[in-house]
């Protein structure tokens, strides 16, 4: 599969977040959290969702699956005049990003991201970039169906 390098504009996001390992994986958790509450989230700007997950720059060099990192639920905003009570506020600001088009559902995804990390990624001539790794989740994102779509995208730059 060859990803779309593309260009992501700047956005504000709204939303919660976790810390978590791929071993004490607390995805569901957070995001059974987030879904009753997305309506507070005022100055919505669309409909998809952001899964967006923040490493520490040397988590893939020294990779451990029980290594901590951050994930997010989110949804893009206007502006952060109105962040309800309890919710994070998020930038992500504008990069190049290599964008895979994943359709299947939930538990096919690790081996997508094998593929993208162990194979795309050491033969592609970028490297991983040091911002936001996320996954939007559009009308056609539904984590138990095998028709489900959504958009992964890695931050990414030439390799020098």
């Amino acid at each position: 599969m060859t990803p779309v390098i593309t260009i992501f504009k700047q956005k504000n996001l709204i939303g919660l977040k976790q810390s978590m390992s791929l071993m004490d994986n607390k995805t569901g958790l957070l995001w059974q959290t987030f879904m009753p509450r997305r309506n507070e989230v005022q100055n919505r700007i669309g409909t998809e969702f952001y899964s967006i997950q923040i490493y520490e720059k040397d988590h893939f060099i020294n990779f451990n699956p029980q290594r901590s990192f951050v994930k997010y639920a989110m949804v893009e905003v206007a502006n952060f005049e109105l962040v309800p009570e309890g919710m994070e506020t998020l930038t992500i600001n504008e990069g190049t990003y290599a964008v895979f088009n994943y359709k299947g559902d939930a538990s096919g995804a690790p081996k997508m991201f094998q593929y993208i990390f162990q194979t795309w990624l050491p033969s592609s001539g970028y490297i991983l970039d040091d911002r936001p790794h996320f996954e939007i989740l559009g009308d056609k994102y539904n984590k138990d169906s095998p028709d489900s779509e959504e958009e992964i995208w890695i931050p990414v730059r030439r390799e020098l």
